[in-house]
């Protein structure tokens, strides 16, 4: 399966079918990242600017978005922002955002082929945001939680995303558009978290053959030494058909580049060594 994306000013990247994996830069979040809140809250744009400037050079594909923070007027701010983004740089966007007023603000604007993040198995959320996907003809994700959280064993999981994917279609979305988030909690919490994620993914894989993403530096939250796990579960879910990760390009590319090629993803290695000769010093 192969889902296209296009920026605003037509860069296409592609994903799954054989491409590399693609990486969604995370860093445009307000959660945890004090600069971006601040600078959202004092309406600068700079700083946002340059953050996504720094992932772009650190090899992302995609830059995510998300606004929602405490005392941010979504419906004004990430219209702004993703404005702001597609003016400066020539890049496809994920657009993270459960507010139906401002993803219609935002896709307004005319966004290319963006990926909307993401849709739960919650019934106002369908109603609200599939039919926007389909009106825009974005991509969307589609993601294994509900009304009464996150499921803790695969096959309830598989079930949401079975109950979501059987709705986006009755909108008339085609499953070119969609991925899937089996997601994963921290480890630190639930010590079979990623083994559940990984057999969920192998679960929609083998049943639907969709693309599948994951916020891929979620599963070390509140360990020290983030990325030894990180690196560790990116490359291990790139072998159950991980085909995009939400993470941060500058830490984790080596190693996506390197599991790519482990994976089957890179012919005659071409890739990886370009790649390497690239971090030589000039």
């Amino acid at each position: 399966m192969k889902t296209k994306l296009r920026s605003k000013k037509g860069k296409e990247v592609s994903i799954g079918d054989g491409s590399p994996t693609a990486i969604i830069g995370e860093r445009i979040n307000p959660f945890g990242r004090s600069g971006i809140k601040e600078a959202l809250e004092r309406g600068e744009i700079e700083p946002i600017l340059r953050v996504a400037e720094e992932q772009i050079s650190d090899g992302a594909d995609v830059l995510n978005v998300n606004v929602a923070s405490f005392g941010i007027d979504e419906v004004s701010v990430l219209p702004f922002v993703v404005g702001q983004i597609m003016e400066r740089f020539d890049i496809p966007l994920c657009i993270e955002t459960r507010n139906r007023e401002a993803l219609l603000r935002t896709l307004e604007l005319g966004c290319g082929k963006p990926i909307v993040n993401s849709v739960p198995g919650e019934e106002t959320v369908m109603e609200q945001i599939l039919p926007i996907v389909r009106e825009y003809g974005c991509c969307v994700v589609l993601i294994a939680s509900d009304g009464k959280g996150i499921p803790k064993d695969p096959r309830s999981r598989f079930e949401i995303i079975g109950r979501i994917l059987e709705r986006a279609e009755k909108e008339g979305i085609p499953r070119e558009d969609i991925i899937v988030d089996s997601i994963c909690e921290s480890v630190a919490i639930n010590g079979k978290a990623a083994i559940n994620t990984f057999e969920t993914m192998k679960m929609i894989k083998e049943a639907w053959d969709l693309n599948l993403i994951l916020g891929a530096t979620n599963v070390s939250f509140g360990l020290p030494s983030r990325h030894l796990i990180n690196v560790v579960f990116l490359s291990t879910a790139i072998t159950y058909g991980l085909t995009c990760a939400i993470t941060n390009p500058k830490i984790l590319k080596p190693y996506i580049v390197a599991a790519d090629l482990v994976a089957g993803r890179d012919p005659l290695a071409r890739r990886y060594t370009a790649f390497c000769k690239a971090q030589r010093p000039k």
